[in-house]
């Protein structure tokens, strides 16, 4: 609420000295002369003279500054999660091109997710305001000026990595003409280059322990036969170059709890390879009540129920993910594989849900329910999964085109030396 009882006063003096003075002393002249002769009546200023609104200074509303980032957006991670991030921190309203399929095969090959699940992975963050579906690739005069016109755009943001077109030009080369560029700090260690060579990797570490041990599940691997798995049995799989922060945490949290009388609704699961399904089932949770308490579990109980080769990303890299879902409102990082009475009590838990649609966990067919206490306390509810996609089935997207990854992740990985090699400190983020 704003009070302007006598805002008027200090504005005059600021904006109309001259005036404001010679008013000012014929007011104390006439109040001096009104003390002297007594009876004599003379009105106060304000009615003195009615019409002083040449002193309120004219406030007009703020114009929302509309910044405009697009991307491809395929194997969605938290670094473009951060990129988004970044960019909203340079306006007020975050509008995201998703580039169209179509674009993305001339460009740089077939993309594993569709269109659909990729839009619903974008509208999904917390920092998006509004979505632009079969964005083009390069920003063209007629994208741009369709950006700046019909679209409101001020500026367009991208990362401090090139983008290039396939005849090696710069694909923002216009807005940079036309001085409506900006830029962010790539977050480093992750890529979706090095998303896929986790999961060609982790599938050829399951080859290798599946002919050193004889496990029966060849059939999930048999297209892999030709890449040259690794030659012993020890875990193996791509390392994360991800460095983790505290800030980084905060950057992506809410940074507030319930309230007293809040329904907390709590999930949990391993995220790993966060994708539409994911997104779904998450917002799914959250209309049931109004905070959202997500459990993440840790890298060891993943790969204790569903293999060595999991999780192909890690506890941070998982848990960023979640944070950054506009659904998400905590997680606990770490989050114990059963459900607990005092966990229930610690966190005021008021409902606990499960999904339909999970990853088959067959090496926890023996363990114990996880679910039994909320079960006990009547507390626990199956929910239905909106979408049939689990990491897995992502994967196999993957290893089903894996020649064509393999070349692509060659070339791309080739340019990634390039950067990291020129690479140079970029302040912000």
């Amino acid at each position: 609420m704003e009070f302007e009882s006598n805002s008027w006063i200090r504005d005059g003096g600021c904006y109309y000295p001259h005036l404001f003075g010679g008013i000012m002393l014929t007011a104390a002249i006439l109040g001096l002369s009104t003390s002297y002769f007594g009876r004599i009546y003379v009105p106060t200023l304000p009615y003195l003279l009615p019409d002083l609104s040449v002193f309120h200074k004219k406030k007009r509303a703020k114009r929302r500054v509309r910044v405009y980032m697009d991307g491809c957006f395929d194997m969605m991670h938290y670094g473009h999660a951060n990129a988004l991030r970044q960019a909203k921190a340079l306006g007020d309203e975050l509008i995201v091109g998703v580039v169209s399929d179509e674009e993305i095969i001339v460009n740089k090959g077939p993309p594993v997710l569709p269109m659909e699940e990729r839009l619903t992975l974008v509208s999904g963050l917390k920092w998006v305001d509004e979505v632009i579906a079969n964005a083009p690739y390069e920003i063209t005069e007629e994208f741009m000026h369709r950006l700046f016109n019909e679209h409101k755009i001020d500026y367009i943001i991208h990362g401090d990595d090139p983008c290039l077109l396939p005849d090696g030009s710069d694909a923002y080369a216009l807005a940079k003409k036309a001085g409506r560029y900006k830029q962010i700090k790539r977050t480093e260690g992750v890529s979706s280059t090095d998303i896929v060579g986790r999961v060609l990797s982790s599938m050829k570490n399951m080859k290798s322990q599946q002919d050193c041990f004889g496990s029966s599940q060849s059939g999930e691997v048999d297209n892999v036969e030709n890449l040259n798995p690794v030659k012993d049995c020890a875990k193996g799989g791509q390392i994360s170059h991800f460095l983790p922060t505290s800030r980084r945490i905060v950057q992506f949290s809410n940074g507030k709890g319930p309230g007293p009388n809040e329904r907390v609704v709590y999930i949990d699961g391993a995220f790993d390879l966060f994708h539409a399904g994911h997104v779904e089932i998450l917002r799914s949770a959250r209309q049931l009540g109004d905070f959202l308490l997500v459990g993440i579990y840790d890298d060891n109980t993943v790969g204790g129920v569903r293999g060595t080769q999991y999780p192909l990303m890690n506890l941070h890299e998982r848990s960023l993910s979640v944070l950054a879902s506009r659904y998400v409102d905590e997680v606990i990082i770490g989050a114990p594989w059963e459900i607990t009475k005092d966990m229930i009590t610690t966190f005021n838990i008021s409902l606990v849900v499960h999904g339909t649609v999970s990853e088959s966990n067959s090496l926890s067919k023996d363990t114990c329910d996880p679910y039994a206490v909320p079960k006990s306390m009547g507390i626990f509810r199956i929910i239905q999964s909106p979408k049939d996609i689990t990491t897995t089935s992502v994967g196999q997207r993957i290893i089903a085109n894996h020649e064509i990854y393999v070349k692509r992740n060659a070339k791309k990985e080739a340019s990634e030396k390039k950067y990291y090699a020129e690479k140079k400190y970029v302040s912000g983020d």
